[in-house]
């Protein structure tokens, strides 16, 4: 059974459409990513799931059990779900344990203390007990946060810009450990962000959302080498696009040579555009016999220590590319384009 379904869910604000028919599942012990540019409707999803806005049309079962549609409205507090902010909202005269224990009203004194330092083991925060906020860190607070959300053990835990507070150098270190400390205690969460970085290291799943619906659901890696649309093949990473023509199953012609696909489709022949990424592009010096070559200009060079980062106009689009240290161009020098073998992003005309 999933542990999260919304069918058809539209919310409107103002005469506008926020989220419209958008159909969402969450299996079993599954952390679902919802990312999306600002304003895409991603929150606005978390909000209806969670009954801090009521959705208009549409149905919302959590466990297998309607908690929202046109005449049916479960309030926040029956939902058995678990949140965290972006702003942590810890209670800053409640010390560390009591934070986590505020949700635990109906279980006795030593039930709570049990539950308390099951919690404090689990997110490392032993020793923090009689600690209040303002005295830990901002990682610290996030665990205090994770370790309250998950401590009356919810069927579905909220998650909404939850790193975005966190100091860079040590989020994805973070994102590594509340993504353990969830799925040993074998909840399902939906997770918002607007970094691709954040969602690929948190999620096993991503939903891409644009202008209130879902463009595509799937993992990281099938997103990322086989996206269905324009939006998520952009959000997903830079590219360019190229005219091109699918000549075979596997060769795509363009103004740069053939490009060939390590993998099969049925498209030709037809025309379109291939999205290009940057480390499927290698810059190779120019020389006598490639001057009816197709080429691109050097703008700019920045070094990173063990390589190069070339911002390059190709096709009249501009694009930064790696090249590897001791392969070095000049700016406005002219170099030609090879477009490596790769899993072909093609979009038909």
């Amino acid at each position: 059974m999933s542990s999260l379904i919304l069918q058809g869910v539209s919310y409107h604000y103002n005469g506008t459409k926020v989220i419209e028919n958008l159909d969402l599942t969450v299996g079993k012990d599954e952390i679902v990513c919802l990312l999306g540019a600002s304003g895409c409707g991603k929150t606005t999803t978390l909000k209806a799931i969670a009954g801090l806005v009521e959705a208009k049309h549409g149905s919302v079962f959590i466990d297998g059990k309607l908690v929202s549609d046109e005449s049916t409205f479960i309030a926040p507090e029956h939902r058995n779900i678990g949140m965290m902010f972006q702003d942590y909202a810890l209670f800053p005269h409640l010390s560390v344990a009591n934070n986590i224990a505020f949700g635990l009203g109906k279980m006795s004194q030593s039930e709570k203390q049990q539950r308390v330092d099951e919690m404090l083991q689990l997110v490392h925060l032993s020793g923090c007990a009689d600690r209040f906020p303002h005295q830990l860190s901002g990682g610290q607070q996030q665990r205090v946060a994770i370790a309250r959300a998950l401590a009356y053990k919810p069927s579905l835990l909220l998650l909404d810009e939850p790193f975005s507070n966190i100091d860079t150098q040590v989020r994805f270190e973070l994102i590594a450990d509340i993504r353990r400390i969830i799925k040993a205690q074998q909840v399902s969460a939906v997770f918002v962000t607007h970094s691709k970085e954040e969602a690929f290291a948190f999620s096993d799943t991503l939903a891409i959302m644009d202008r209130g619906n879902i463009a595509q659901q799937g993992t990281p890696e099938q997103l990322f080498a086989a996206p269905r649309s324009k939006v998520v093949a952009e959000f997903l990473g830079q590219g360019i696009y190229l005219s091109a023509e699918a000549l075979t199953a596997t060769e795509y012609k363009t103004p740069f040579g053939t490009v060939e696909s390590d993998i099969q489709t049925s498209r030709h022949p037809c025309s379109g555009e291939l999205y290009v990424r940057p480390h499927q592009i290698e810059l190779v010096q120019e020389c006598q016999s490639d001057k009816l070559s197709k080429r691109a200009t050097i703008l700019s060079r920045r070094f990173i220590g063990s390589a190069y980062v070339y911002k390059v106009v190709i096709a009249e689009q501009t694009l930064e590319v790696e090249a590897q240290y001791g392969q070095s161009f000049e700016i406005n020098e002219q170099v030609i384009i090879k477009i490596k073998p790769h899993t072909v992003n093609f979009f038909e005309s």
